[in-house]
């Protein structure tokens, strides 16, 4: 029995502001590849404008098939803003490793990153919100949803919730080895790659929590 053939991951969109100037052979194609990095990592940089003046500032963000959640408190110009403005820019950014050449000039990074263009609607259903909250918890704190006390009406409201649709969106990374000149080879400076890792440490109890509540599994498992 011929096992189905699996459906290709939709291409992403490709518009002026998404379509690679240079280097458009590290360029990722599908939805799969924004996935990818957006799922990888735990921090966005919200780019819009303010006052007149351009920010980038750090958000914790989660993603629900294509909609990206963002959060921050209710009094956060920055989020209230970013809901009125016609268009911000969001961006992530993972570094895999320094990439050292022969010369200077060939030096270069491994990297994955995703840029996204869109307009953000401000969440104000009140099971919509809930259910952002909660998917912003499942990726930053996975398992916690479920384990600690869940946000009161109260909290709901002093949060602010955004959705951005991913339809606008680019991928672009660097992988391999130093790509030095052929005439570059025979010198003697060393050429290679300086991976980077990112792990979680050993966790570290409140000093006000009870000696006999253990760490649970949702946490001590994210060291593996």
């Amino acid at each position: 029995m011929t096992e189905p053939t699996a459906s290709p991951a939709p291409p992403l969109s490709a518009t002026p502001r998404t379509t690679l100037g240079r280097k458009k052979d590290r360029a990722g194609t599908d939805r799969a590849c924004l996935h990818e990095v957006l799922d990888a990592g735990l921090i966005c940089h919200l780019g819009l404008v303010l006052d007149g003046h351009p920010q980038v500032l750090p958000t914790g963000y989660g993603r629900d098939g294509d909609v990206l959640y963002l959060h921050g408190s209710s009094g956060a110009r920055s989020m209230l803003a970013a809901g009125e403005e016609p268009e911000v820019c969001v961006t992530v950014t993972l570094l895999d490793a320094v990439v050292y050449s022969r010369t200077l000039n060939d030096h270069s990074m491994n990297y994955r990153s995703a840029v996204i263009y869109g307009r953000p609607r401000p969440v104000v259903d009140p099971a919509e919100k809930e259910h952002a909250l909660r998917v912003l918890s499942d990726h930053l704190a996975p398992g916690s949803w479920d384990h600690a006390r869940v946000p009161n009406a109260k909290e709901l409201a002093a949060v602010t919730v955004l959705a951005l649709p991913l339809d606008e969106a680019s991928v672009k990374a660097r992988t391999g080895p130093p790509t030095d000149d052929p005439a570059e080879l025979s010198s003697p400076a060393w050429a290679g790659l300086l991976p980077l890792h990112s792990r979680w440490g050993t966790p570290v109890p409140a000093p006000d929590l009870a000696a006999d509540i253990p760490v649970p599994p949702h946490i001590a498992d994210r060291r593996i």
